[in-house]
């Protein structure tokens, strides 16, 4: 660290003012989803809006250790999260956003698959211990190939599901459109986490992907408004 960098600069770099915006957004984002759809739950009482509901607080949860990880790393001047993953604060907080982000993902699945999927206790059990051996392998075996072959499985895993709800949907418009948008979701989601482990992999596409992340997000949220009517 240069030592001789202002106060307010060593405390909160340029560098994080963009994260700290694209961070912003997509928490206010899927709190605002989470939020908007707690009446309409309320009123149907249908798990399908319930897992919806909690992925996005996953969401919010997930970029709001994405966000910490990233000051880190920005703050101690760390090119890899692998590099303050020994540390306490870092280790925690890479563990927490594994988990989080990974069942938020679980969540949306579930959204749409739960009428399919019996026993939601056990799906739920399955998920989160799917989610906290995938946080457990992160921080603790982390490595870039071992990063990738993860979510590779995860990407192949929600192709699967989100054809089989495409292909089982009466309505096959309004299956294609989710099956796009949930997708489009996944992958930039990937390319965050990728992001998060290995900051220097994607550097040059980073602004491309915070834009169509937050382009996502905002469509959601305005198909959420529009629905609840807000």
């Amino acid at each position: 660290m240069d030592l001789m960098r202002p106060p307010l600069e060593f405390l909160f770099p340029p560098e994080a003012g963009a994260e700290l915006i694209y961070s912003f957004v997509i928490i206010v984002c899927s709190l605002m989803i989470y939020f908007a759809t707690k009446e309409m739950y309320e009123l149907s009482s249908y798990k399908g809006i319930k897992y919806f509901r909690k992925s996005f607080l996953f969401f919010a949860i997930a970029y709001f250790f994405r966000y910490f990880i990233k000051f880190i790393l920005t703050i101690f001047n760390l090119g890899n999260i692998l590099d303050i993953s020994p540390r306490f604060i870092g280790g925690i907080s890479l563990f927490i956003f594994l988990y989080s982000s990974s069942m938020a993902i679980f969540y949306l699945l579930y959204s749409v698959m739960w009428k399919k999927w019996n026993h939601s206790k056990l799906k739920i059990f399955l998920f989160n211990l799917a989610a906290l051996e995938i946080a457990i392998i992160g921080v603790i075996f982390g490595g870039p190939i071992t990063d990738l072959i993860l979510n590779l499985i995860l990407f192949v895993f929600v192709i699967f599901i989100l054809f089989i709800a495409y292909k089982d949907s009466k309505n096959k418009q309004k299956g294609k459109n989710l099956f796009i948008i949930y997708l489009l979701l996944f992958i930039f989601w990937v390319l965050n986490v990728i992001d998060v482990l290995i900051p220097r992999f994607l550097e040059l596409y980073r602004l491309m992907i915070y834009v169509f992340s937050i382009l996502i997000f905002m469509i959601i949220l305005y198909k959420v408004l529009k629905k609840t009517g807000s």
